[in-house]
């Protein structure tokens, strides 16, 4: 679930003024971080009152991850390319600018897959987690919610399980509904489903538990994603929200996370 529509999480009043910057590694990235720090300076992330961003939405995400059970807030200006997470321009005045913006709550799926030699790999994601076949062949999956079975076998190249902060990413692009902020929904989207053929996927409970078990794993090897972590030759994945962590996301008054998903869904 995802809190949308929060101040920012600082004493009423109060201006921020110890900056975290941190920058992806491109020449317009790099320039703005040189800008910043020389009006604002720098301070350690453990002791700024808000890390700004600088980058893409990739980049964010690598960020986001590290702040994940921690209180501190993330800025992100958009030094990259589509920029959804990120706010679009430099502030004139950034402590002023901050102490009006709005923050999302954000919290984390959890991806507890098991291999085919038997190691067991968790991992988080804030967009989603997919699973795709690792060759020519296509994958067969069995998918259970909360331990009942809701489809024996998929016959797909993959499928995914996206946060309602991720369902505009490849959950979109996969052909996945666009989910609000406060809907308290998870998209379950197959990726070019064979069989069954019309099967376009499901909106569940964000306290769902979802498992994927993989069929003819040997011969239909197949992988899991969260985020930037991969896992290869997996044979079951276990996908749920994990509430005890979270991370906080700032926006521009008028750019919030929620006015820019409600947006999506009309753009043509």
């Amino acid at each position: 679930m995802t809190e949308p529509h929060q101040p920012p999480p600082w004493p009423v009043g109060m201006i921020p003024s110890r900056f975290a910057f941190v920058a992806a590694p491109n020449p317009g990235a790099r320039q703005t971080l040189a800008a910043l720090t020389a009006r604002y300076g720098q301070h350690d992330p453990q002791e700024a009152d808000v890390i700004i961003c600088l980058g893409g939405d990739g980049f964010m995400l690598e960020i986001l991850h590290t702040t994940l059970g921690r209180a501190i807030p993330v800025y992100g200006i958009n030094c990259g390319s589509v920029g959804f997470l990120m706010n679009p321009a430099i502030p004139d005045d950034l402590p002023a600018h901050l102490a009006k913006t709005q923050a999302a709550t954000l919290h984390p799926l959890r991806m507890h897959t098991t291999t085919r030699t038997g190691e067991v790999i968790e991992a988080l994601a804030l967009n989603d987690v997919f699973l795709f076949r690792q060759t020519r062949q296509a994958a067969k999956i069995r998918i259970e919610v909360d331990g009942r079975e809701r489809l024996s076998e998929l016959i797909c190249d993959g499928v995914l399980v996206s946060t309602p902060a991720g369902s505009t990413a490849y959950n979109l692009s996969a052909h996945g509904p666009i989910v609000p902020l406060s809907a308290n929904l998870l998209p379950l989207t197959p990726i070019s489903a064979f069989r069954p053929r019309r099967w376009r996927g499901a909106l569940l409970p964000a306290t769902a538990r979802v498992t994927f078990t993989i069929l003819e794993h040997d011969k239909r090897p197949v992988a899991a994603v969260a985020d930037f972590t991969e896992v290869r030759d997996v044979i079951s994945v276990a996908i749920e929200e994990d509430r005890t962590l979270h991370t906080i996301l700032l926006f521009d008054p008028d750019q919030s996370l929620s006015e820019r998903i409600l947006a999506e869904q009309f753009t043509v």
